[in-house]
């Protein structure tokens, strides 16, 4: 017998079940069946890969492992099926993958505009989201690259261009004594804890070089940006942010002195023609967020480098 995905889906319900029973409601077949098919699965792998007791199923060593490459091809083939069917239905579906930016609502509402439903892959790590487009599992990304820790480029990418430097910014709490100037200098940050996203790919190791070339050693939380957004309202953290971050009843968001710290937004697809279709709305998206962010949008108009569109008055 050659094992089939439909038996894989079988093993997968009875150890998720933890019965034969509920596993064949669950397949919708008959119990004697799937008591059946799981023993020719077994002779065919050599060995058993559940233990029957009165109370149920649970699987042997052999069974975990077996269940570890399973789950995955399942769940891949369930996919499959989604994306063709939807293919089929509504034509071919565009996957995007990003990580965090204030410009994705505005992209994505403008591509929904032009096509399909765009399907979306958030991930913190840019490496993790080239490798994907790389290996067919999504047709664009848009990333960003920490100044002074480049990413891995897979061979065969093209890559676009949104922003050459965008400048981050910090953002601490509203009653900091730095908050009441538009411009921070590191050393009034010298006392504070900071929180940082160790894995944000190159996150941490830019932020420490920044520090240590300010001559400063502050206390370092690891967080993610949601944690660091509700840490920096109470008080307990200040950390570095997007420019496009807006300022809240609780937190100011500020340039930093001489822009110590920038990033390069990128946009990755496996053609140049598939970047045209994406980058004019994911330009337009970028340009409308600076717009109502009023610290980089203040930073533009005043000559700030790194320029990525005109902000108009």
């Amino acid at each position: 017998m050659e094992l089939e995905v439909r038996h894989l889906r079988a093993l997968c319900a009875i150890a998720d079940t933890g019965s034969l029973h509920r596993a064949a409601r669950l397949l919708g077949v008959a119990q004697p069946s799937l008591s059946t098919q799981l023993r020719r699965i077994e002779q065919e792998l050599g060995g058993e890969l559940f233990i029957r007791e009165r109370t149920g199923c649970r699987p042997t060593p052999l069974g975990r492992i077996v269940l570890g490459r399973a789950r995955p091809l399942v769940a891949e083939m369930r996919s499959l099926v989604a994306e063709a069917r939807a293919a089929a239905t509504d034509g071919l579906q565009l996957r995007i993958g990003s990580t965090a930016s204030r410009a994705l609502a505005g992209w994505l509402r403008r591509l929904r505009e032009h096509r399909q439903e765009p399907l979306l892959q958030m991930d913190v790590s840019a490496n993790a989201l080239l490798n994907m487009v790389a290996g067919g599992r999504l047709d664009v990304a848009f990333v960003h690259e920490v100044e002074g820790c480049p990413l891995r480029i897979p061979d065969g990418l093209r890559l676009r261009v949104l922003v050459e430097r965008e400048p981050q910014f910090v953002s601490l709490p509203n009653d900091h004594p730095a908050a009441a100037r538009p411009v921070v200098h590191l050393s009034e940050l010298a006392q504070d804890r900071w929180m940082v996203d160790p894995t944000v790919d190159g996150e941490w190791d830019a932020v420490h070089r920044m520090l240590r070339s300010a001559g400063l050693n502050p206390r370092v939380l690891h967080g993610d940006y949601h944690t660091a957004a509700s840490l920096v309202a109470t008080g307990e953290v200040v950390t570095v942010c997007q420019p496009t971050r807006q300022s809240g009843p609780e937190t100011a968001v500020r340039r930093l002195h001489g822009d110590p710290l920038g990033v390069r937004l990128l946009l990755a697809a496996r053609t140049e023609a598939e970047l045209d279709g994406v980058h004019p709305e994911l330009a337009e998206a970028y340009e409308e967020t600076a717009r109502q962010a009023p610290a980089y949008r203040e930073w533009l108009e005043h000559g700030g480098s790194g320029t990525p569109v005109p902000v108009l008055p």
